[in-house]
């Protein structure tokens, strides 16, 4: 066989590409297979089933973001935190963004009856929760940020983009995207950043 971390990650760009467009009922290994230059067999070597694949797929992903944000403190917790805010409202959004949308809510959606899936995705709100409480004690430390409980912020704004996220992968309007930014903007100005002069 070739390298098998290179194969590997060729495999999961094939599943990704094909989740995307395809979905999850009509994917098969098969189908993967054709977004992969190589012999369908090597999939079979490295994974037992679709499933198995995609979690690898979820799973890697998930250590990509991870590796992109860890530094050691925030530096500049508000620009970190509004990042964020932007990010999960989908704001720069495309139309490839939404087909990974709806792939990544299709297989969300497979959670409450499959405990890996399930597993996988409390495994991944964890990390994103535990990512914004650390911007937001970093604010809190510096001042830049009212002393909250850091851990309830958190929870409402992973709920909040979790909701942007289910809505955006299953309704054609998304006009409503800004609106919702504005409004989080002026709970963050209201509960969280204090002005420069209070600093």
């Amino acid at each position: 066989f070739d390298d098998p971390e290179s194969t590997r990650e060729e495999i999961l760009a094939a599943a990704y590409r094909a989740l995307c467009r395809r979905g999850y009922a009509d994917l098969t290994i098969e189908t993967i297979g054709e977004e992969f230059d190589k012999s369908v067999s090597l999939i079979y070597h490295h994974y037992d089933g679709k499933d198995e694949l995609l979690l690898a797929c979820l799973d890697f992903m998930l250590e990509q973001y991870r590796a992109e944000t860890e530094t050691e403190t925030p530096t500049d917790p508000r620009a970190e935190l509004e990042g964020f805010c932007d990010e999960g409202l989908l704001l720069d959004s495309s139309s490839d963004d939404r087909e990974f949308i709806r792939s990544l809510v299709e297989l969300r959606g497979q959670a409450p009856h499959n405990s890996a899936f399930r597993e996988h995705f409390t495994r991944s709100d964890a990390f994103f929760r535990a990512h914004l409480i650390e911007i937001i004690e970093a604010g809190i430390e510096d001042g830049t940020f009212y002393d909250v409980d850091a851990d309830r912020t958190a929870e409402m704004i992973q709920t909040l983009a979790s909701g942007v996220f289910f809505r955006y992968a299953t309704a054609d309007d998304d006009e409503w995207r800004p609106a919702l930014r504005k409004e989080l903007q002026a709970y963050l100005e209201a509960r969280l950043y204090r002005s420069s002069e209070a600093v």
